[in-house]
């Protein structure tokens, strides 16, 4: 059992309004700072480790978000780059970004879905074989995917520390984050992450996973400066609940579908068995 003790003085900053009086850490962070964004009169987002994540912290940290109201998640940057950007250089917009909650994530996608549905009007070629790409939908949006029903739906916080344990397997240079938020949906917006402007801001992005949170279970684990990776305990059953979740992913990242599988149905075929969601915007 984790005692419970008040926050170390150097996340306060994160809790402006004083409401870190209420929190307590009882976990051990490592060395780190807090990460103020580029540009003038600029307040903390979040805490950053100096170096990689230690074994099982981003678990136990998990564990204390209830009582510390701080969301963690294992940072990655790009390969071969020194200054850990987009976190340790500070570029975030969080001015950008309004919280999560003020978008419904159903008409976010439903206005998403109709960039990959629809090709150049000059390019008649391309706009057939990205229908084609997208049977049995095309231009129809087929509505948000129901939550799947499992007999024994799986923890969500479980899934995430496996999901955790996995990626710092594989990347043992993942440092750890820390944001004050209540989700990582929040932690997305808070932060002012910034990795798919291309293709929608933080806010929105959030609020669909906000909804993945409720009807999947998902968790954000990973962020990067052009991607994140969710944890996923309650997938569809079968290719038919499978299908309409697929659409969400093609309006939520085109890249997904577009540029690494044959089809929508492909695409779908490997959501009944995926446990982890990654989208990269470049």
């Amino acid at each position: 059992m984790i005692d419970r003790v008040p926050l170390p003085p150097v996340l306060h900053p994160l809790f402006p309004d004083g409401a870190n009086a209420r929190s307590t850490l009882g976990t051990s962070l490592p060395p780190g700072r807090l990460i103020v964004p580029v540009g003038p009169g600029g307040a903390p987002v979040m805490w950053l480790s100096d170096g990689p994540a230690p074994a099982g912290l981003w678990e136990e940290l998990q564990r204390e978000h209830p009582y510390s109201g701080l969301w963690p998640l294992l940072l990655t940057h790009p390969a071969g780059d020194l200054d850990f950007r987009p976190w340790a250089t500070g570029e975030l917009a969080p001015e950008q970004a309004s919280l999560a909650l003020g978008h419904d994530p159903a008409a976010v996608l439903r206005d998403w879905w109709n960039s990959p549905s629809t090709a150049r009007p000059d390019d008649p070629g391309e706009a057939a074989d990205r229908l084609r790409m997208l049977e049995p939908y095309g231009h129809e949006w087929p509505g948000p995917a129901p939550s799947p029903a499992p007999a024994e739906k799986g923890d969500p916080m479980a899934a995430a520390a496996a999901a955790a344990q996995w990626l710092l397997h594989h990347d043992p240079g993942l440092r750890i984050g820390l944001v004050r938020a209540d989700s990582g949906a929040e932690a997305l917006a808070v932060c002012g992450w910034t990795g798919a402007r291309n293709h929608a801001g933080a806010d929105r992005i959030g609020a669909v996973l906000r909804s993945w949170e409720e009807r999947y279970g998902a968790r954000l684990v990973e962020l990067g400066l052009t991607g994140l990776r969710l944890s996923v305990p309650w997938r569809p059953a079968d290719l038919d609940e499978a299908l309409p979740l697929a659409a969400e992913h093609v309006a939520f990242c085109p890249g997904n579908v577009l540029r690494g599988t044959e089809s929508l149905t492909d695409y779908a075929e490997e959501l009944v068995l995926e446990k982890c969601w990654s989208f990269w915007w470049a």
